[in-house]
């Protein structure tokens, strides 16, 4: 099992290398200033956010102006938003009735684009923070709610059969039978969530009143035409959630593994 982990590590790396060195053939080939090549676009992301002397944790200034930002207001957004989409979909998921009479406007919350809500949002909040946090949080919610209820809804009858024979409380029963049950699809909705809210992270640091961040180093960029660096801030997103991505995945793995385990016994 470790020897095909490996491999499989080795042959993303190799495919990674192989499509980079095809965009730095390309760019070099096509010769347009609109798309540099990724050797440029590495030289520049070493100058804003990776040169010069380290700061507080051992980071360089640049990346403690701009990333250590970004990935706060990611976290602080996530972490609210994950808690009241488990909450939320735990208190829908556990009444058949409650869940019937709020699963179509559930549906149509969800199918808003975040986007089209920014002036409610700036209205409410106005500019900075608290917009940019409220933003995130509600963006995010709807995976974790409605992946949350599902999964509070499929548990097996003969578990909750089983709960009231041995007579468990309401806490314990949901502690020890649905929450374990709902795990799967509960982190189905988190890890969809994560991806989430590094987007609309970004988006809001687009927005007027943001003084620092990927986004807005991203906007000074485009107003300055400086496209090696808005390569740079797009190159570095895709790093942040692919690697948000593999953390997260290892979290799952260790918390699920009693429940892969449980499936493979079955199978």
């Amino acid at each position: 099992m470790r020897g095909r982990g490996m491999r499989t590590a080795v042959f993303r790396l190799l495919v990674l290398v192989g499509l980079v060195a095809i965009w730095e053939a390309g760019t070099w080939a096509a010769d347009n200033p609109f798309f540099p090549r990724p050797s440029t676009i590495v030289v520049r992301m070493h100058e804003l956010w990776f040169s010069g002397p380290p700061t507080a944790l051992f980071l360089t200034e640049g990346a403690v102006a701009d990333i250590l930002p970004s990935l706060g207001r990611m976290a602080l957004g996530f972490a609210g938003g994950a808690l009241g989409g488990v909450v939320l979909g735990l208190a829908v998921g556990l009444s058949a009735r409650v869940y019937d009479y709020l699963d179509g406007v559930l549906q149509f919350l969800r199918a808003i684009p975040p986007p089209a809500l920014v002036t409610v949002f700036l209205v409410l909040f106005g500019f900075g923070l608290r917009m940019q946090l409220a933003f995130i949080m509600f963006s995010i919610v709807w995976p974790v709610l409605l992946n949350t209820a599902d999964g509070a809804r499929s548990v097996e009858p003969l578990h909750l059969q089983t709960c009231q024979a041995f007579r468990l409380s309401r806490a314990e029963r949901l502690f020890r039978v649905i929450l374990p049950s709902a795990l799967p699809k509960m982190f189905a909705g988190l890890r969809l969530a994560l991806s989430l809210s590094l987007i609309v992270m970004v988006f809001s640091e687009l927005l007027p009143g943001t003084t620092n961040g990927i986004g807005f180093q991203l906007t000074f960029a485009y107003q300055s035409f400086d496209l090696p660096a808005m390569w740079a801030g797009i190159v570095l997103l895709g790093v942040l959630g692919y690697l948000l991505n593999e953390l997260f995945l290892v979290v799952e793995r260790r918390v699920l593994a009693w429940h892969h385990a449980a499936q493979r016994l079955v199978g």
